[in-house]
């Protein structure tokens, strides 16, 4: 994208009352985005559902001094730009009729991954969310998703953090510009986010910080996914919205359940009872709904070391040399281990290639 059309992009954007669906409706009909500020009034007015209240602001002479100003902060700074028309665009949230015409991001982003998931969920995750994010991102690890989050406190830091201790690429969307991090107190992550990922957004380095922003951030975080997962949530919350907007894109959407009176588990019981999320206990879950193939990379360890197991990982591969295949109630049985986490462990097992499923709920070593 060159510089002019740059300026022009940034000058749409600004505009007032327009939006990025009008937005995209103005390039088309018109043929480029510099066509839009030189086509007469008239004809503007001519296109369907284009008042005057929509164009108004496209002759204001100061767009393009506001534009100027935050080309010269892009450049800078290092920053990214993408036009939805770019080839280089997130292909799925080109998709939405409301992706920003013009996103900005800083760091090491590689979208050429189709395993892409978003994890949300509330600011006062209890310590069983965060246990269930950490193992559900570790189990997830062998396949090398993608973690998108909002980089806010509890769940959404918490998936960045597993993300990247586990050396996945994750990246968080921000409801402001590049110029500043928010929490504050998440600073000391911004290093490690861009060394495994980096940072999305659509707002400007000028924009107000205001808390309308981190519902309009949520339409990205549910856009560049395959899928939104949502950890905990209270009966109300901002991760409620960015799964229904998920739903609105027809993107698969997953709730982690919880009992009946707990606080942050109202909202994902919520989503499940009226059948607008599908019930999430395990990595496999996941895998299982979106058809991934589990043997598309798979992480191979040598048979007669256990370099790449841990303990418990161990332990289940001793007990299926010494019995030979095994029913998956009988591994738990004889592992001493719950029969809700052996699924999800064994799952990542036959990842790394040490184990292989049978018909009949059947396992065995390779």
């Amino acid at each position: 994208m060159n510089t002019n059309s740059l300026l022009h992009l940034l000058a749409l954007q600004k505009a007032p009352n327009l939006g990025d669906t009008t937005a995209k409706k103005l390039i088309a009909v018109v043929g480029s985005v510099e066509g839009v500020f030189k086509e007469k009034r008239q004809n503007l007015l001519k296109i369907d559902g284009i008042g005057e209240h929509r164009i108004k602001g496209l002759f204001d002479v100061s767009l393009f001094d506001a534009a100027e100003t935050e080309l010269e902060f892009i450049k800078a700074n290092n920053i990214t730009t993408q036009s939805y028309m770019d080839s280089e665009y997130p292909e799925r949230l080109k998709q939405c009729t409301d992706g920003p015409i013009l996103l900005f991001q800083r760091g090491a982003i590689n979208l050429n991954n189709r395993h892409i998931i978003s994890i949300v969920g509330t600011r006062k995750v209890t310590t069983q969310g965060i246990s269930f994010c950490n193992e559900f991102i570790e189990s997830l690890s062998p396949l090398n998703p993608i973690i998108v989050s909002g980089f806010a406190y509890g769940v959404d830091i918490t998936a960045q953090k597993a993300a990247v201790k586990h050396q996945l690429q994750t990246i968080g969307c921000l409801a402001h510009g590049l110029n500043q991090i928010y929490p504050k107190v998440h600073s000391k992550y911004v290093s490690q986010i861009e060394d495994n990922g980096g940072f999305i957004t659509d707002f400007w380095s000028s924009d107000t910080f205001d808390r309308n922003n981190f519902l309009k951030r949520n339409r990205i975080i549910a856009g560049l996914s395959e899928a939104t997962i949502v950890i905990e949530s209270a009966e109300k919350g901002g991760s409620l919205v960015t799964a229904d907007i998920a739903n609105s894109y027809d993107r698969e959407v997953f709730a982690v359940p919880g009992r009946p009176k707990d606080t942050q588990s109202v909202g994902c019981n919520t989503l499940i009872k009226k059948q607008q999320a599908h019930v999430l206990t395990s990595a496999a879950d996941l895998i299982y709904m979106l058809n991934w193939d589990i043997n598309e990379k798979p992480k191979t360890v040598q048979k007669s070391l256990f370099v790449e197991l841990d303990d418990t990982e161990k332990t289940i591969y001793k007990y299926l040399q010494e019995q030979g295949k095994e029913h998956i109630d009988l591994i738990a049985l004889g592992c001493n281990m719950p029969s809700y986490k052996i699924a999800s462990v064994l799952l990542t097992m036959e990842m790394k290639g040490v184990i292989r499923p049978l018909p009949g709920k059947l396992f065995e070593v390779f």
